[in-house]
């Protein structure tokens, strides 16, 4: 074992002989479920590490512009200014489809039922 591993394992050896972890909020109840379910294995410590630092991927970013695009042409009034938004989310769903392929997530269950939720949930920030 190495020295911080010896070091940290005390200090929680005496954190639980003091008490300290006696009243914790959610003590005995089982965990939440993981947002991270439909992501696949091999990507969600990435995932963790960019939600944390306040960074989303790609994919996720095109899909909150393709949402706003979306609710744009829709109340659009000028038929060329919604020419002109068409094209722009266009071009963003053919990067992310580009982007879906090849990772080969189209092709899953998962990524359908993640997908639906993403779509879900940004469209009640918006």
């Amino acid at each position: 074992m190495d020295i911080f591993r010896i070091i940290a394992e005390e200090k929680i050896k005496e954190a639980i002989r003091n008490g300290e972890f006696d009243d914790l909020p959610g003590a005995g109840k089982p965990l939440p479920p993981d947002d991270m379910d439909g992501v696949p294995e091999e990507l969600r410590v990435s995932y963790r590490l960019l939600k944390n630092a306040g960074v989303i991927p790609e994919e996720m970013q095109l899909r909150k512009e393709m949402t706003t695009l979306g609710d744009l042409i829709s109340a659009c009034a000028s038929g060329s200014e919604r020419e002109k938004l068409q094209r722009e989310l266009s071009i963003k769903k053919l990067r992310y489809q580009s982007i879906m392929s090849e990772r080969g997530w189209q092709s899953t269950g998962a990524f359908a039922e993640y997908e639906d939720k993403l779509q879900q949930k940004l469209a009640e920030k918006e």
